[in-house]
């Protein structure tokens, strides 16, 4: 930003002013930095491989150089193309399944040939792309298959037909992933398409010994030798992202594989055929080799009276609720409504204060539309959580008139707030944090209702929050001079 501002002749926080304004820096830019009317003649794909790509091999002088020389020889639609290139952020709103549609008719594949070619790590070379219409016998043995992902349940889920039409499973809270063995290598995928083989070095292990080559479906959780469940999704997180793990991560944080499908056998795709017989070679396979890092989902027994029942212990057992699949469903790529349901907990929710606001992006690049919660805590508010998401169009504008009228500091694109507006926010879950000033974080915060009924004095205090925590020694509580107004965004 400060190459673009001293080409644009303007002061860098004034970029920045405009940047919030247009809300797209790439565009911004476009706008401010002058250059040709008329556009060069070179063909877009010879600025990728001629002047973009060599950038990664550049110091920091001739990447300024290469962006300046290219900002003054293109016009605002050429810089602004070029910017989106540069920054990464050339979005043009094409779903994953209409690119595989169009790539499997340009190679005359299946679809789900080219759906499961597209899972894995690849770059968007020539290669690879003569590469989707290799035979099945020459592809990646790494690469996982599409997950099958649930919808959440509409309703009394007896309106789905008998109880024994399905199968009921806990919804586990842990991290989506696939465990795949294929000539002796393993590879453990998350469903971000993330290969952390290495990072769960003691589930590679037990793969390891199974006796058939398998692809399967499951979780990874935070589970000790001898509990009965596994800890909360917040233990695990600190799993996320350590890639050196050695033997005291190993014993303090141990993570299992939570198997509950079977998508492949000895090389063969299993995901067409029903669930009711993916289940029992899943069961087979594992048979004597489940342990300490490798589990078999629990199948739930009941009608959906008992199942009901069942869901409500949920919480108190650490997981999220309940899945529904259908015995006689084949293993779906992405969101295919109809055969895997999910029957969630009901979420916790709290009544918070609004005490700051800020800016959004893209198309709520002009409206405050990023917004800080607080609680009471010692007759004084303590911020607890930022949302985003929860309130229609009309109300959006509501509130940002209204923090634009009853603003008390401004501090970049945001602004603290008179605090007066209250919001119901609901979350998944919540966990102690030393990050926060409040002590806690909420897990998947977003705003369930405008409280219209209630003044700012009538919202929930900290105490209820602290009442939601998971059983854990006593925590010291915030001191009062971190709560706000005393409050840093």
């Amino acid at each position: 930003m400060e190459w673009a501002a001293r080409a644009a002749g303007i002061e860098p926080w004034l970029l920045d002013e405009c940047q919030l304004a247009v809300g797209d820096l790439a565009e911004t830019i476009a706008l401010l930095v002058p250059g040709e009317c008329d556009a060069e003649t070179q063909p877009l794909h010879l600025w990728v491989e001629e002047r973009l790509l060599p950038m990664a091999r550049m110091d920091e002088e001739s990447k300024r150089e290469t962006l300046l020389t290219a900002w003054a020889s293109l016009d605002q639609t050429g810089r602004f193309v070029w910017n989106k290139l540069i920054t990464g952020g050339f979005r043009v709103g094409v779903s994953r399944q209409l690119v595989a549609r169009g790539l499997a008719a340009a190679q005359n594949q299946p679809l789900g040939v080219i759906t499961h070619r597209l899972m894995g790590d690849w770059q968007p070379t020539p290669a690879w792309y003569q590469s989707l219409a290799l035979a099945e016998g020459e592809r990646d043995t790494s690469r996982p298959y599409p997950f099958f992902l649930a919808s959440p349940v509409e309703g009394d889920p007896a309106g789905l037909g008998p109880a024994t039409d399905w199968q009921a499973e806990w919804k586990w809270d842990g991290i989506r992933a696939q465990a795949i063995r294929r000539a002796g290598q393993i590879h453990l995928w998350t469903r971000g398409e993330e290969l952390v083989t290495d990072r769960y070095p003691e589930v590679a292990r037990v793969l390891q010994r199974l006796s058939r080559d398998t692809v399967l479906d499951g979780e990874l959780l935070q589970w000790f030798p001898g509990e009965t469940w596994p800890r909360p999704f917040g233990q695990l997180q600190k799993r996320i992202g350590r890639k050196t793990v050695g033997k005291k991560l190993l014993a303090d944080l141990p993570v299992v594989f939570q198997a509950y499908d079977c998508m492949e056998l000895e090389g063969l795709d299993l995901r067409e055929r029903p669930l009711r017989e993916r289940r029992r070679l899943l069961e087979e396979l594992l048979v004597g080799k489940t342990g300490d890092s490798l589990r078999l989902s629990p199948v739930l027994e009941g009608d959906w009276s008992d199942l009901g029942e069942v869901r409500q212990q949920s919480r108190q057992l650490g997981t999220e609720g309940l899945m529904l699949k259908r015995l006689d469903s084949p293993y779906r790529d992405g969101r295919a409504r109809g055969d895997w349901w999910k029957w969630k907990i009901d979420p916790f929710s709290i009544d918070a204060v609004l005490v700051a606001a800020q800016r959004g992006r893209g198309r709520r690049a002009s409206l405050m539309t990023d917004y800080t919660f607080a609680v009471w805590h010692e007759g004084k508010l303590v911020t607890i959580a930022k949302a985003y998401s929860g309130l229609t169009d009309e109300e959006l504008v509501r509130v940002d008139k209204f923090a634009r009228a009853h603003t008390r500091e401004k501090f970049g694109a945001g602004r603290t707030v008179e605090p007066v507006l209250v919001f119901e926010l609901a979350f998944e879950g919540i966990q102690r944090s030393t990050r926060h000033k409040s002590g806690i974080a909420l897990r998947f915060p977003r705003i369930a209702r405008w409280r219209h009924d209630k003044k700012a004095e009538e919202a929930d205090h900290l105490s209820a929050l602290l009442a939601l925590l998971p059983t854990e020694p006593a925590q010291p509580a915030p001191k009062t001079g971190d709560l706000f107004p005393d409050w840093v965004p």
